[in-house]
């Protein structure tokens, strides 16, 4: 027997509380304390944990959802749920902590499809808004456009209410950049190109449930400017004069794509504001050896009034923000970087004419900065989805339990997942984001990054069409570039298109659908006597169903490894296809042979549900081949098409070649 009491003296700093360990339990055991108004940080394991409360009042949070706590309270945790504990009360919160291993309840909760909750609350799935400077090329479309299109599709498959929603970033400085080359305006080059990329979208089977365009929107600038206002009212933001850069000839303000550099960080070239190779800040004027955009002159430095972020005081609010989502540890550590800096105060309003002005005062001539606004437009998009759809979610009053899903480039990791959380804790105390973020690198193009101010690039609308869309879904699914930077290369693009997707997925669906004909009158025949070989070949589908499952969910999301499970399976197929053919045509094994037929049939019907996220032109047109409807649900199991269903494998063509010409 083992017999321990609460003790305040013997607790120590745990998860952000206060805990203690009872020493030789045959189970983890102790005692936590949260004192009045704290809490302790989220966090998750792969245990199994109990909290029994003994005094207090207070809450636990469990993936994004709260419940009341007081004496008498027992709270069981599955593993890897993330969890906080919080004090409502006057008096410590005490609770009784008891945890342990379960190796298969943990891993059956690891493979879980619904996580965190994800089929119970409202999940926003954003892809950065493109800058309506040009129409999105294949590195745009290779990254979160296609990303959050496929993991929306696989969430709703999976009983989600998920939204995918956009728009354009009207107010970036490069717009205006781009309309000075034409001697036109910035509302005239945001609203063309944004009904360009709106349109590239739509041939790529990308159509997002909201798409919006601030310029357009009666209700943007006024929210934007309320949004704003709370930033400035938290007094955190506020009017500061500090070093700002200068053109040598004209005295112009500079900033963002006016001025060019080395990263003071790095030294790689950089714009101004943000290094794209490095994925640091800075704040133009501490560029090495800058350049203007605007004339031959050397920049000069000054200063300037602007409203400012010191950013540099929210590094613990960042990691606990960071403990809560899913945050990729290539972006944990660039929060790392920029909060090692002793200082960083990030201006939040710049010099120029394009964009909102806010309604303060104090900073006259100057406009929201185009990347802060990006915070309230994420906010805003889910207000205006919600009026559609008859929903009362408001831009001003973000919910606890809104779950939201960012997919971006590398490039824009720090505004993402440092800065917004950030400014959402100043505008929103009361509001605890639950973020997820996928992150991609730069996908290049023959080994030079895709460019739209260079015309370095393969547009959309130069390769998409109905015969091509879904051979360049799954090419860019399988190269995009995730963890890495990655190639799209002319000559590789056919050579998959040609050998993988003609010559492997293709010719095994139409000698499939050619001795369905032959063999049983173009019907799907039911399955006879079964070999070890069959049931072998059953299991493997089903280990592939579960690989492609686990590539498409929420914590493992990658569509490099579900396209690799997608020919992985047509590889399995043809491999099993080639062992059977040999004995096909005799009569003794006439029933051994129809289950052959029936497992390969039932590999394609699997192969159209499980493509369906990534290409779901061809899944659709697959399925109505074998006789049946259009996936809409993710299967759990696999299915044998029924018997005696019409097969018309033979005749279609879903893949035709691909070249896609040079610059």
């Amino acid at each position: 027997m083992i017999i321990d009491r609460y003790d305040a003296a013997r607790l120590s700093e745990a998860f952000g509380i206060r805990m203690s360990a009872v020493p030789a339990a045959p189970v983890g055991a102790g005692w936590g304390r949260v004192e009045p108004g704290g809490r302790s940080t989220p966090h998750q394991h792969d245990e199994i944990e109990v909290f029994v409360v003994v005094s207090g009042t207070g809450e636990i949070e469990a993936d994004g959802r709260r419940h009341p706590v007081g004496p008498g309270t027992l709270v069981v945790f599955e593993p890897f749920e993330t969890h906080v504990a919080i004090n409502t009360g006057d008096t410590d919160l005490v609770f009784g902590d008891l945890y342990w291993r379960d190796s298969a309840r943990a891993t059956e909760a690891a493979a879980a499809v619904q996580r965190r909750r994800f089929d119970q609350r409202p999940l926003f799935v954003f892809s950065t808004p493109p800058t309506p400077n040009g129409d999105l090329h294949l590195g745009h479309l290779s990254g979160p456009y296609l990303g959050a299109d496929a993991y929306v599709r696989f969430q709703r498959m999976n009983g989600a209410t998920a939204w995918h929603l956009t728009g354009s970033d009207d107010f970036q400085s490069y717009v205006a950049a781009a309309a000075r080359t034409v001697h036109g305006e910035p509302a005239d080059t945001a609203a063309q190109y944004s009904k360009e990329i709106a349109e590239t979208l739509r041939l790529m089977d990308i159509v997002p449930d909201q798409y919006t365009v601030p310029q357009d929107d009666a209700d943007y600038a006024a929210g934007l400017r309320a949004f704003f206002s709370r930033l400035v009212d938290s007094g955190v933001v506020r009017p500061s004069t500090t070093a700002a850069l200068f053109d040598g000839a004209t005295g112009e303000y500079l900033y963002e794509v006016d001025v060019h550099g080395e990263c003071p960080t790095c030294g790689a070239g950089t714009g101004g504001n943000l290094c794209e190779d490095c994925g640091e800040p800075n704040t133009a004027v501490d560029l090495v050896r800058p350049r203007s955009a605007l004339s031959e002159a050397t920049p000069r430095e000054g200063e300037l009034c602007r409203f400012c972020l010191p950013l540099h005081r929210f590094g613990p609010f960042v990691a606990e923000h960071h403990r809560l989502g899913r945050v990729p540890a290539r972006l944990r550590e660039l929060a790392g970087r920029v909060f090692g800096r002793d200082r960083f105060d990030v201006p939040l309003t710049h010099l120029a004419r394009w964009g909102v002005e806010p309604t303060e005062p104090a900073v006259s001539g100057q406009v929201i900065w185009a990347w802060p606004e990006m915070s309230y437009g994420f906010l805003h998009g889910i207000e205006a989805l919600g009026r559609r759809i008859g929903v009362s979610w408001r831009a001003d009053a973000p919910e606890r339990d809104w779950k939201i899903v960012h997919f971006f480039g590398y490039d824009n990791s720090f505004y993402h997942a440092v800065l917004y959380p950030t400014l959402y804790r100043l505008a929103f105390p009361d509001w605890e984001p639950d973020i997820d973020y996928h992150v991609n690198e730069f996908y290049l193009l023959e080994d030079a990054k895709f460019s739209t101010s260079r015309r370095h690039a393969v547009w959309g609308k130069e390769v998409l069409g109905p015969d091509t869309v879904d051979a360049l879904r799954f090419y860019l699914s399988l190269t995009r570039p995730e963890g890495r930077r990655t190639a799209f290369s002319r000559a590789h693009y056919a050579s998959v298109v040609r050998n993988t997707l003609i010559g492997g997925w293709q010719e095994w669906l139409r000698d499939l659908g050619e001795r369905v004909r032959d063999g049983y009158r173009g019907v799907a025949p039911d399955a006879g006597v079964w070999t070890p070989e069959h049931t072998a070949f059953l299991r493997q589908l089903g280990t592939r169903l579960a690989a492609v499952t686990s590539s498409l969910s929420a914590d493992g999301f990658s569509l490099n490894r579900a396209a690799e499970e997608l020919d992985g399976l047509v590889t399995d197929a043809r491999r099993f296809a080639e062992r059977e053919r040999s004995a096909a045509g005799l009569d003794p094994w006439r029933d051994e042979a129809r289950t052959a037929v029936a497992l390969e049939l039932a590999a394609a019907r699997l192969l159209a549900a499980c493509a369906m996220p990534v290409m779901p032109r061809f899944a659709g047109r697959l399925a109505a081949a074998l006789g049946q409807p259009t996936p809409v649900r993710w299967p759990h199991r696999v299915d044998l098409v029924p018997p005696g269903a019409r097969v018309d494998l033979a005749r279609p063509t879903f893949f035709v070649p691909q070249e896609v010409a040079g610059e």
